[in-house]
């Protein structure tokens, strides 16, 4: 077994000498070339496992001749060409896989008459064509089917049905169906008690969905049909399927009311009717359904109200109402949704009257569209609440009113656009604060007065339209006012000035005395200013001399109490012979403070193997990182944060000074190197090759973290805040249990949670590494306990994705959050890291297989996704306390385990 190396080159021709070689696994390196044929001379082989590698070419068709092959995971590679009929037919095979590659051509006719053992078919993302061939019937032991994303066409064979799989795909094809013929495999599905998921979305089928599918299993957990061409009404049946947690009937052509017997699937979690031609109300039926997470009814004829039980769908954090004809009031109780996180779209509807100040609630809300209704009066102070907010859109209705100053208050609005109503009075200054503000839309209402210059600060915004109003007075000409693209200032005839692209008028010239009377007072305003700023600087001097003479006495006391406690005393001398004169080849890596070593040491006449982190004391703030961190290591002790052995501080053999810290070696390194195996900084010490993680292995590793920040906030005192949180600073035992390291930055806080930290005075800048640091430390803001919520988020995000959130694809606005928030939750497991989906655990002495929707492994990384989105925020008050996070992590880790023991069992 060499899989999850870092194997590179081509796989060796000579490997086809072993002949009597039961099992030849490769899977997940870097391998390269082609499949050598000489790999049919394997007879005896079992298992083929060269999957998550770079192989181009054909499949040999020499592996045709290995009669006694079991196991052939082909997936994730690069192959192209025609697989030979020979090893589709290979009399052996349990499972087939040869999904996302380039390989072309037609499923052999007969396929199946000779496949008593097969059990799982991956064909997926590929470019086969033809038809399905009806022989796959007689493979009487499948499990698992996936077709998806290929070039098939025709009709499904009836007799496919009577296989029975667990799971069963064929999305984005050209399967076709009428009203008469191609839906016959549903019938035979109707006695297939352990279907689970059955997947057809995107293809040609038509005519009416058959009434037989609301007979099928109760076991059936996902059914998807959208992106077809399904005529007549959805079944009422539907809710004989009340297991069902996954319903999507999107982009079809169904008219007719929605059945109130969707009311009956209450373990739904997602439910899709867009697009579609649905007219009449929605039942109130749908308020039973209170385990919804998702509901997508855009883009239909719906009328009448919205129900005002659906205050009861208490999970729901997507809700897509838009494009119907939705009327009367919107129910204060979908507002008072807590869990609403996401999405709520009631954009072009009927809607009418105020919106309710219960809107504030939406604290965690990422988008907010309510445009194009008739909503009327002012808007109300409480959406200053709304702190999540990215977009909000208002535009189209008939608000009126002045703009509210607290929407200055939303910081992280990104999108404001409150175009077309009956707005009036000026634009408040205190907009220009909305740093992050990037389109402002103010076009069509009655605006008057100025534009406030404090608009010229906002760095951010590239949009701006306040157009057809009653604005006068000068056009900014600094900051973003000094270009044109995208500002749009048309119909303001009392603006004048600006840049000369927007061909405005010139602003009259004031009067000779009104200038000098203002240079007089500008004058006597820069006296007073320098005046008071030489007695604040003279000050500040004193302050300084007495603070450095104090805090120095502080520091050096820690140091000199840190090495004296039970820690034995170690030399320069001791650590230089440890590390091989501090050689490259006992380099593990490189931080912003110096290097960590790999060294030997003897203590207490046992010699130990230890991990030394050496301070580059030319580097700026190095010294100070070194006795910040000695400081926090002398508070601490918890058994998943890196435990010290102790610190040096000397000279080196040059009279230099000389300053060290030594803990325990962790023999799998940082979580850093296990994620981007790839991307280990040049040099740096490799003891052996990184293998991907299994979800197990992460989740251990996130309550581990978790437990650690949750000590160093909870349990401490005073409260301890790390400040850089990241990948590289969490290392791994021999049994990958993760201990947080690297306390350079680290702030011992004051009695208050929201004081500055004791030490902060002694950085400048953001507190952290960017992508990582809490957004507020980037505007100045001082170390909190909320900041490392922010940076375990990212960190989660980080540990399921394998991108990190400084990433080259995170650009123009994109972050690691946004992106992970666009797939959240139905296309998540599109973007989780794919190593993730192939390292699941073994179950019943099995290797792991992949299936869609619905398993042990998208249940577990939905939850902790859902989580780290949470801590994540850009507004600290909505994130929860690490305690909570830590509680949270440890309940999604033990329900998977416990999932785990009911498969072995």
């Amino acid at each position: 077994m060499l899989d999850q190396n870092n194997l590179t080159g081509e796989i060796p021709s000579w490997l086809g000498g072993f002949t009597k070689l039961v099992a030849l696994i490769l899977s997940k390196n870097n391998l390269t070339g082609s499949i050598p044929p000489s790999l049919g001379n394997l007879t005896s082989l079992q298992a083929l496992y060269l999957n998550n590698n770079q192989l181009e070419g054909s499949i040999p068709e020499d592996i045709g001749r290995l009669n006694n092959l079991q196991w052939l995971p082909l997936y994730v590679n690069r192959l192209s060409g025609m697989v030979p009929e020979n090893v589709f037919n290979l009399p052996s095979l349990v499972a087939f896989g040869v999904d996302q590659n380039d390989l072309h051509g037609a499923l052999p006719p007969n396929w199946g008459n000779n496949q008593s053992n097969l059990e799982f078919i991956y064909l997926a993302v590929n470019h086969f064509t033809g038809n399905v061939p009806s022989s796959l019937a007689n493979a009487t032991m499948i499990n698992t089917i996936d077709l998806g994303v290929n070039n098939f066409t025709g009709m499904i064979p009836p007799e496919i049905g009577t296989l029975c799989p667990v799971i069963f795909s064929f999305d984005s094809n050209q399967i076709e169906a009428s009203s008469t013929k191609g839906w016959e495999f549903i019938m035979p599905l109707t006695n297939c008690t352990r279907l689970s998921v059955l997947s057809f979305r995107n293809n040609m089928l038509a005519g009416e969905l058959p009434v037989s599918i609301t007979n099928l299993s109760t076991n059936l957990q996902v059914l998807y049909t959208g992106f077809n061409q399904i005529q007549g009404s959805i079944p009422p049946g539907i809710g004989n399927l009340v297991n069902l947690q996954k319903l999507f009937l999107s982009h079809n052509h169904f008219v007719g009311v929605l059945p109130s017997t969707i009311g009956q699937l209450k373990m739904m979690r997602a439910l899709g009717v867009d697009g579609n031609l649905l007219s009449g109300t929605i039942p109130p039926s749908i308020c039973n359904l209170t385990l919804l997470q998702t509901i997508t009814l855009d883009n239909n004829n719906l009328e009448g109200s919205l129900p005002l039980c659906m205050g009861n769908l208490q999970q729901l954090s997507v809700a897509t109402l838009s494009r119907n004809a939705f009327a009367g009031p919107i129910p204060r109780e979908i507002f008072n949704l807590p869990s609403l996180s996401f999405i709520l779209d009631l954009s072009n509807n009927h809607f009418e009257g105020p919106l309710p100040p219960e809107v504030g609630s939406l604290s965690k809300l990422v988008y907010l569209n309510i445009s194009q209704n008739n909503l009327s009066g002012s808007l109300p102070e409480t959406l200053s609440s709304c702190q999540s907010l990215l977009e909000l859109h208002l535009d189209g209705n008939s608000f009126n009113g002045s703009l509210p100053t607290s929407i200055s208050e939303m910081r992280g609005l990104a999108v404001l656009n409150l175009r077309n109503n009956f707005l009036s009075g000026a634009i408040p200054p205190e907009f220009g604060r909305m740093k992050g503000l990037e389109e402002l839309y103010l076009a069509h209402n009655n605006l008057s007065g100025q534009i406030p210059l404090t608009f010229q600060n906002m760095t951010s915004l590239y949009q701006l339209d306040i157009s057809f109003n009653h604005l006068s007075g000068l056009v900014p000409m600094e900051g973003v006012f000094a270009k044109s693209t995208g500002f749009l200032f048309v119909g303001n005839d009392g603006l004048c000035g600006g840049v000369q692209e927007l061909h405005l008028p010139p602003c009259p010239v004031r009067s000779r005395k009104h200038r000098g009377m203002k240079h007089q007072v500008v004058l006597i305003i820069i006296v007073v200013s320098i005046g008071s700023l030489l007695c604040l600087t003279l000050a500040l001097l004193s302050y300084w001399r007495w603070k450095k003479g104090s805090h120095s006495t502080t520091l050096a006391t820690t140091e000199s109490s840190f090495v004296d406690r039970k820690y034995p005393k170690v030399s320069y001398a001791e650590l230089l012979r440890g590390t091989d004169g501090f050689s490259t080849d006992n380099l593990i890596g490189r931080g912003r403070y110096g290097s960590v070593y790999k060294c030997r040491l003897s203590l207490e006449a046992v010699e130990t193997e230890v991990a030394v982190k050496v301070f580059d004391l030319q580097q700026s703030g190095s010294s100070k990182s070194f006795e910040v961190e000695c400081e926090a290591l002398s508070k601490i002790r918890h058994r998943n944060l890196i435990s010290v052995v102790t610190c040096c501080s000397s000279y080196d053999s040059k009279q230099n000074n000389f300053k060290a810290i030594v803990f325990d070696f962790m023999p799998n390194q940082s979580l850093d190197k296990w994620l981007h195996p790839h991307d280990s900084n040049p040099g740096s010490h490799v003891s052996r090759p990184m293998p991907g993680l299994t979800l197990l292995q992460r989740l251990n590793i996130a309550v581990n973290v978790a437990d650690a920040i949750e000590y160093l906030h909870n349990n401490c005192e005073p409260p301890i805040v790390h400040c850089d949180l990241k990948p590289s600073n969490i290392l791994l035992d021999a049994d990958f249990v993760a201990c947080v390291g690297d306390f350079g930055i680290a702030k011992i806080l004051s009695d208050s949670e929201d004081a500055p930290a004791a030490n902060s005075k002694s950085f400048t800048g953001i507190r952290g590494t960017i992508g990582y640091v809490a957004p507020e430390y980037g505007e100045g803001g001082h170390a909190t306990l909320c900041g490392d919520v922010f940076s375990f988020g990212v960190l989660l995000l980080e540990m399921f994705t394998a991108k990190a959130p400084t990433d080259a694809t995170f650009v123009n606005g994109l972050t690691l959050q946004s992106f992970v928030e666009m797939a959240f939750p139905e296309k998540l497991m599109y973007i989780v890291d794919p190593v993730l989906l192939t390292t699941d655990e073994t179950i019943a002495g099995k290797p792991p297989h992949r299936s869609i929707g619905g398993g042990k492994i998208d249940n577990a990384v939905i939850s902790v996704t859902r989580l780290a989105l949470s801590c994540s925020r850009l507004t600290p008050s909505e994130r929860m306390p690490m305690r909570d996070a830590a509680i949270e992590i440890h309940k999604i880790r033990d329900c998977y385990l416990t999932c785990l023991s009911r498969a072995h069992n």
